[in-house]
C-alpha cells in the first residue's frame, strides 16, 4: 500500500509541519521557478507581496493618465490652494511619492516574510574577517575550494 501511487483525489497531508520546518527541508537547487505556481510557501508570500506592490504601483502609476482620458474637465481643472491642475499634482506628487512608500512598505514585508521563515540577513565587516574563510562559500553557490 505504502508502494501504490496516489489518486488525484486522495488528500495527503503536510505531515503536521509548519511552513517553517516545510521550508528548511527544501532543497532550492532541485526546485523549478513557477511565478504562477510557487512551490515553496515562502515563494508563494514574497509572490503575495510582490503581486500586491505591482497593483498599487499600476493603479498610482496609470489611474492619473486614464482618469485625464476619461474626464479632462475634472483632470485639468486647478486646485484651488496649489494653483496646478489635478492631472500634473497626481503625477508630479503623488507617483513619485507612491513610489517611496512602496520601497519602504516593500522592505518592511520583506522583513517580516524573513523573519517568518527564519532567514537572517549577516552583514560582514571587511574589517574583522580575513580575505579568505574556510566557512565562505564560492559566489555559485558551492563550496570554495
Amino acid at each position: 500500500m505504502a508502494n501504490e501511487p496516489h489518486t488525484a483525489d486522495e488528500i495527503r497531508t503536510d505531515g503536521g509541519l509548519s511552513d517553517v520546518e516545510r521550508e528548511e527541508q527544501i532543497d532550492y537547487m532541485d526546485v523549478e521557478i513557477n511565478l504562477l505556481k510557487p512551490a515553496t510557501p515562502f515563494m508563494r508570500d514574497h509572490l503575495r507581496v510582490i503581486w500586491i506592490g505591482f497593483a498599487i504601483w499600476a493603479l498610482t502609476t496609470f489611474a492619473p493618465i486614464t482618469m485625464t482620458r476619461l474626464a479632462p474637465d475634472v483632470m485639468t481643472s486647478q486646485i484651488p490652494m496649489i494653483g496646478f491642475p489635478l492631472h500634473y499634482f497626481l503625477l508630479a506628487i503623488v507617483g513619485p511619492g507612491a513610489a517611496l512608500v512602496l520601497s519602504v512598505w516593500y522592505a518592511r514585508k520583506r522583513d517580516q516574510i524573513d523573519e517568518k521563515y527564519g532567514i537572517e540577513q549577516s552583514v560582514v565587516d571587511p574589517e574583522t574577517t580575513d580575505s579568505v574563510s574556510d566557512d565562505a562559500a564560492a559566489t555559485d553557490g558551492g563550496i570554495s575550494e
